[in-house]
């Protein structure tokens, strides 16, 4: 039975994250903002919600006192490290190039924003002890920075983009002209909404399923329910860049990966046994690492446009990126998997 809830939910993953992706597409072009600017905020933070969700019940629900931060934060981090592995997926579904040649190279100061939130993240669980008392109530002070961080971020990002819009390489003719604004914002909501129902639905059939297999909490968060939470910005990037939305396929896993890590604060405020990045394994700190090379790899990617695939379907960053979440799990599993 729990498999076909699992199934159930993917089906409706599939079909309301096309549609999510279409419309967002209709609403960068009819609104003006971008491609970059809806995939950043308005995609990211649909498809980041089963995260948030699955996130906060892990620290609020009743049961498993020890191990439900380790699964909350887990999945947060979990989840970074597989949408950065979509990124090789999109390379090889986009044939003419190199997707990383194909995008803005505004995504640069994403990935940096990213790779700073992640690489704080990590230095307060690193020196999480010590930290333990850097706290507002029982809220950590370092997820209260990094929320904060990441909401200033973003609202530079959102002034920059505003007053230098991305060129346009090509003149391309609208694509949605017969369709009212108001009817692409209604059915973006609707969409938005199955998206966000069946992601939650998800968290938790994907909780269930997990719990039966007496792996480690951080294991379960950090990969199966990672998984799990991030088909939806599997589904949504993959629609938008058979749409050719490229930048915006790009801006929302690079925009989910933010807020992932800014709903560390979040989990905290509901986590009440202390600041939750003082509360957690160090085990994290393996996904957390491997997140940071990989954003990197993404970086030089960027800086360094290749006109051609090295090897042939697929480029070298990609084929990196794939090896470097294989290891990432091979060593979560070795040294938390079972814990």
């Amino acid at each position: 039975m729990v498999w076909l809830k699992f199934l159930v939910c993917l089906i409706i993953i599939l079909f309301a994250g096309t549609k999510l992706a279409r419309y967002g597409d209709a609403i960068a072009e009819k609104s003006g903002w971008g491609g970059i600017w809806v995939g950043l905020v308005f995609l990211a933070f649909i498809t980041s919600t089963p995260e948030l969700v699955t996130g906060v019940s892990s620290v609020a629900l009743v049961g498993l006192p020890d191990g439900r931060p380790d699964l909350g934060l887990g999945t947060l981090l979990g989840s970074c490290l597989f949408n950065l592995s979509i990124l090789a997926l999109l390379d090889i579904l986009h044939r003419p190039a190199p997707i990383l040649s194909r995008v803005s190279s505004r995504h640069i100061a994403l990935a940096g924003l990213g790779i700073l939130l992640v690489a704080f993240a990590a230095g307060s669980i690193f020196w999480g002890e010590k930290l333990s008392g850097l706290a507002l109530g029982w809220v950590g002070i370092p997820s209260l920075v990094i929320v904060i961080v990441y909401l200033v971020a973003i609202r530079q990002m959102f002034r920059f983009e505003r007053s230098h819009p991305v060129p346009q390489l090509e003149i391309t003719s609208p694509r949605y002209t017969k369709i009212p604004l108001r009817t692409v914002y209604l059915r973006f909501i609707l969409a938005a909404i199955a998206v966000i129902g069946a992601g939650i639905w998800l968290s938790f059939v994907g909780d269930e399923i997990a719990m039966t297999t007496g792996w480690g909490a951080s294991f379960v968060g950090s990969l199966f329910l990672a998984v799990g939470t991030s088909l939806p910005e599997l589904v949504v990037a993959v629609a938008a860049l058979r749409l050719g939305a490229i930048d915006m396929a790009m801006a929302d896993i690079l925009g989910a990966n933010m807020l992932n890590t800014a709903h560390i604060f979040t989990v905290d405020l509901f986590y009440s046994k202390g600041p939750v990045l003082s509360s957690v394994s160090d085990a994290h700190l393996i996904t957390a690492a491997v997140v940071v090379v990989m954003s990197l790899l993404v970086i030089i990617g960027l800086r360094f446009r290749q006109k051609r695939k090295t090897f042939i379907v697929i480029s070298w960053y990609a084929l990196a990126l794939i090896g470097l979440y294989i290891l990432g799990a091979y060593a979560l599993f070795q040294g938390i998997g079972l814990g």
